[in-house]
């Protein structure tokens, strides 16, 4: 289990704390997402859950092991994987197959697991076929799925993905997402997805809502998406989905509650058309 335990957190030079008594749990083979405009802490809650930064006050425990203990280090990230919004920081190798591979290696891994490693995370993110190719010559987004495929073949119990999507089209973002959490769940992975978009809270299990620093709601998707005043008071949008049934709805259509998808939407719409 990851415990992060009442953790504030104030950056040297600064009064204001960046964080403020965040607690949340998350277990093996758990999608949770953390949802918060730019400024919200997002990222510097990233850092803490596998002791880039230490908390303030609080702790974060990784199956037990305190990350403010340097001894644990690389113990606990080992187990908790990261992905960052910048995957040039993550990339290092001369072809993608190497760059996979590279974590891998380090490990003194067998070289057979390490080809079926590599290949079962560059299947993942829909890379298979670019696994000779130089990392300089990926667009932005291939890169992106380029750093996600090394942290996962690694295999880590938890898996942070601090906007590692953005680069990507929405079309993209969200089938990688799901091949993602395909992957995740056949092994126990447990995904902590952080984003300042709540389309991609949809499918979570659970979610945290950030503002200043501070978690102001917590609920699976569908106990919040429709609280729009509460989205939109924490600087975010309701997802586009949400936000268009509640205005067919104040104009009089009578849609069923708590639609989230297109496809949700498009079928209650045909089913309002048939009855005419």
């Amino acid at each position: 289990m990851l415990e992060v335990q009442g953790i504030s957190y104030v950056y040297p030079g600064t009064d204001k704390p960046a964080l403020e008594n965040v607690s949340f749990k998350v277990e093996p083979g758990e999608f949770i997402t953390i949802v918060g405009p730019n400024g919200s802490g997002k990222s510097t809650l990233a850092r803490h859950l596998n002791g880039l930064l230490k908390p303030t006050k609080g702790r974060v425990l990784v199956d037990g092991l305190d990350t403010a203990r340097e001894e644990n280090l690389i113990d606990i990230r080992r187990r908790v994987g990261m992905v960052f919004q910048d995957p040039d920081n993550q990339i290092i190798a001369a072809t993608v197959e190497d760059d996979v591979a590279f974590g891998l290696e380090n490990l003194g891994l067998p070289p057979g697991e390490i080809r079926q490693r590599v290949a079962a995370a560059l299947e993942a993110v829909k890379l298979a076929g670019l696994r000779s190719r130089p990392p300089y010559g990926l667009s932005g987004g291939q890169k992106q799925r380029l750093a996600l495929a090394g942290v996962l073949a690694m295999q880590p119990r938890y898996l942070v993905l601090d906007e590692a999507t953005s680069m990507l089209d929405p079309l993209a973002r969200v089938e990688i997402l799901q091949h993602l959490l395909h992957f995740c769940r056949e092994r126990g992975i447990a995904v902590i997805f952080i984003t300042h978009m709540m389309e991609e809270a949809i499918k979570s299990e659970r979610m945290l809502i950030l503002k200043e620093g501070k978690v102001i709601l917590t609920g699976t998707p569908a106990q919040l998406m429709y609280k729009l005043n509460e989205i939109t008071g924490a600087g975010l949008r309701p997802p586009v989905t949400v936000a268009l049934s509640e205005g067919l709805r104040q104009k009089g259509i009578k849609l069923p509650p708590k639609i989230f998808t297109l496809e949700e939407l498009a079928h209650a719409l045909w089913r309002l058309n048939s009855k005419k």
